[in-house]
């Protein structure tokens, strides 16, 4: 069988682009693991924070606002979004740091200034000396990943499309309009490819013929420790903390924290330092109240980004009908429902896709800007 479109890839990038084309297309997913999901978007920080990111991602952010408040039917039986909320807590020297904050305020979307002692109060294992200033965001909210993810997989199924794990792509090549990929299992066909192999999709494309895009994989690090004596952890809102970039996360019943590091690496099942570990418990115990006694949980993740942060989104200019799904960094989870319909309308109607009044500006995430 001659597939419409194989999408290599079935993280959420990968399956929320199948799921969608799948109304239109048929389609085959190659996944290289055993279940879809294992790297980074199962190591998500599952936050949807419109005002997160760069410009363009934040305007992919809103994009996919409407999906995550309203799927469509069938797609889920339980919500996407829970409320959470988030303080940035700037020190002394920081407070600088949140006026742009501030400034991406809006309408619907606030985000106001609160008062140092506010922040304690919301959150008591603040230490009172760190905290010189705090903004509080009510819109941020946490996303069920997983629900999210299988809604997709589900979807595709429903849809008619075929996933297939354990299948990870070893070589490409184009003969007389068609793709083969091979893996150890076999080779597939198909008249398209979509590149949402994550940390590894510069790899994918070389084996392509495709332009580099200059992608490079960063690990960021995570624990999961006891919440203190007393925390209310439902509605305890994530802390951002400005100085240093890390942040502490609610997560079943306990707090997650990260130090917000970015570590260039190679593609890889991300496993992480105990030096990093033994840092943030460290910073854990001198930045807060929070005492470390044990280490419940700890991992590592990848998150992929070229030069401007920006994702990567398009047909290729080197190999044809090689379309880009890469470089989400650590937004991925928040643009895909986007993202994906725009990959859509990419295959299926390339014109509209084009057009100046889209939601999502396809020259701003095309790979062809990196041509200059």
């Amino acid at each position: 069988m001659i597939y419409d479109v194989i999408v290599i890839g079935g993280g959420i990038s990968g399956a929320s682009a199948a799921y969608e084309l799948a109304d239109r297309c048929t389609v085959l997913v190659l996944e290289a693991e055993s279940s879809a999901g294992y790297h980074s978007t199962g190591r998500s920080a599952a936050l949807f924070t419109r005002n997160y990111g760069g410009a363009v991602v934040r305007q992919i952010n809103a994009a996919s606002a409407p999906f995550f408040m309203a799927p469509p039917d069938g797609f889920c039986d339980a919500p996407l979004l829970t409320p959470r909320g988030a303080i940035t807590v700037a020190d002394e020297g920081s407070v600088a740091g949140l006026a742009p904050l501030l400034a991406l305020s809006e309408a619907g979307h606030e985000i106001v200034e609160i008062s140092p002692q506010d922040a304690i109060t919301r959150v008591p294992y603040l230490r009172p000396e760190r905290v010189a200033a705090a903004i509080f965001e009510a819109g941020v909210t946490d996303i069920d990943v997983a629900t999210l993810h299988q809604g997709y997989i589900k979807g595709i199924n429903r849809r008619g499309g075929t996933i297939l794990k354990g299948e990870g792509v070893t070589a490409l090549r184009r003969q007389d309009g068609v793709w083969f990929a091979e893996t150890k299992r076999g080779t597939h066909r198909g008249k398209t490819i979509v590149n949402a192999a994550g940390a590894w999709a510069e790899e994918i494309g070389q084996m392509a013929g495709a332009a580099k895009i200059g992608l490079v994989p960063m690990r960021r690090t995570a624990i999961v420790v006891d919440a203190p004596t007393g925390l209310d952890v439902k509605t305890s809102p994530v802390v951002d903390f400005l100085a240093s970039g890390a942040y502490i996360k609610p997560e079943a019943g306990k707090l997650m924290a990260s130090p917000g590091d970015a570590t260039p690496t190679v593609p890889q099942d991300a496993r992480p330092e105990e030096m990093d570990i033994a840092e943030l418990a460290h910073w854990i115990e001198t930045e807060t109240l929070i005492p470390v006694r044990r280490i419940a949980h700890s991992w590592a993740g990848l998150r992929s980004f070229v030069a401007d942060e920006a994702p990567v989104v398009g047909f290729d200019p080197q190999a044809p009908d090689f379309l880009w799904l890469a470089g989400q960094g650590g937004y991925g989870i928040m643009m895909a429902p986007a993202l994906a319909q725009f990959v859509k309308t990419l295959v299926t109607d390339a014109s509209a896709a084009s057009r100046e009044n889209t939601v999502v500006d396809a020259r701003r995430l095309s790979p062809h800007r990196f041509d200059a």
